[in-house]
C-alpha cells in the first residue's frame, strides 16, 4: 500500500469581495463573534488534519496583522497575489523546504467558514491513495439553462453537472506544477482547473450543502443560521 503523505491546507484570502458591498473585503466580515476567515482557519486548524495552514494575504491589507490568529504557529503567512490562482502559487512557496512533493495540499475558500472536520477527513479518506486527487462537490438539483444575453438558447442536462466547493485537494508536486503552466490562463478559475487543462482527471467526493460560500450580503446570516445548527 502506498504510504499516506502529510496534508497542508492553503487559503488564498487576498481577494477584495466586490458583490458584498462592505467597508472591507468579505473575509474580515463580523460572523457570530469572530470574523469570517477566523471561524475559517479555526475550522480547518480544529480538524488537526494539517501539518500547517498556509494563509496568502494582499500586502496592503491592514486586517490580518490585527488578528490574533494571523500569529497561530501553525499559521503561515504567504504574499497574496491579483487572482486566485498566484495567490495559492504564492501559498505553495511559502510551503516549499516543509512539503515533499507527494504530500497533499488541501485549498480552501477563505469566505466557506461553514466546513466541517468530518468533510474535510472524508475528502483525505477518500483520495488519499488516488494518483490525482479531486474536490468535494455538490449534484446539481436546478433545472440548468444555457444563456445569452438575456435569453435562454438550451437546456442543460444536470445528470452530469456538478458545483465545486472547496477544499480541492492534490499533491504538493503536481498542484505547483499544473499552476506555473497555467500561469496568467483566465480559465483558471480554480485549483482543479488548472490540472483539467493539462488532461489530469481530478475526482469528485460528495460534500455538505452547508458548506457555503459567502458571496453576497445576505450569505452571512445563512452561515451563521448554518454553524448554529451545527452545533
Amino acid at each position: 500500500m502506498t504510504k499516506t503523505r502529510q496534508c497542508w491546507a492553503v487559503v488564498p484570502a487576498a481577494g477584495v469581495g466586490k458583490r458584498m458591498q462592505a467597508d472591507r473585503p468579505k473575509q474580515y466580515l463580523p460572523l457570530a463573534g469572530k470574523t469570517v476567515i477566523e471561524h475559517t482557519l479555526l475550522r480547518l486548524l480544529g480538524s488537526q488534519a494539517f501539518q500547517a495552514v498556509a494563509v496568502a494575504i494582499s500586502l496592503e491589507d491592514p486586517y490580518w496583522p490585527e488578528l490574533a490568529i494571523a500569529s497561530h504557529p501553525s499559521v503561515i503567512t504567504a504574499p497574496g497575489g491579483k487572482e486566485r490562482a498566484d495567490s495559492v502559487l504564492s501559498a505553495l512557496k511559502a510551503l516549499e523546504g516543509k512539503a515533499d512533493e507527494r504530500d497533499w495540499v488541501l485549498v480552501h475558500d477563505a469566505a466557506r467558514p461553514c466546513i466541517t472536520a468530518d468533510d474535510i477527513q472524508h475528502l483525505i479518506q477518500t483520495l488519499e491513495q488516488d494518483a490525482v486527487g479531486g474536490i468535494l462537490a455538490l449534484s446539481s438539483h436546478d433545472t440548468l439553462k444555457h444563456v445569452e444575453g438575456n435569453t435562454i438558447t438550451a437546456s442543460v442536462n444536470r445528470q452530469h453537472i456538478w458545483r465545486a466547493l472547496t477544499p480541492q485537494m492534490f499533491r504538493y508536486g503536481m498542484l505547483r506544477a499544473a499552476l506555473q503552466q497555467t500561469e496568467g490562463n483566465p480559465a483558471i478559475t480554480d485549483e482543479a482547473s488548472a490540472l483539467e487543462l493539462l488532461g489530469w482527471q481530478p475526482k469528485i467526493v460528495e460534500g455538505r450543502p452547508d458548506n457555503i460560500k459567502i458571496t453576497r450580503p445576505e450569505d452571512l446570516a445563512l452561515a451563521q443560521f448554518y454553524m448554529e445548527q451545527q452545533a
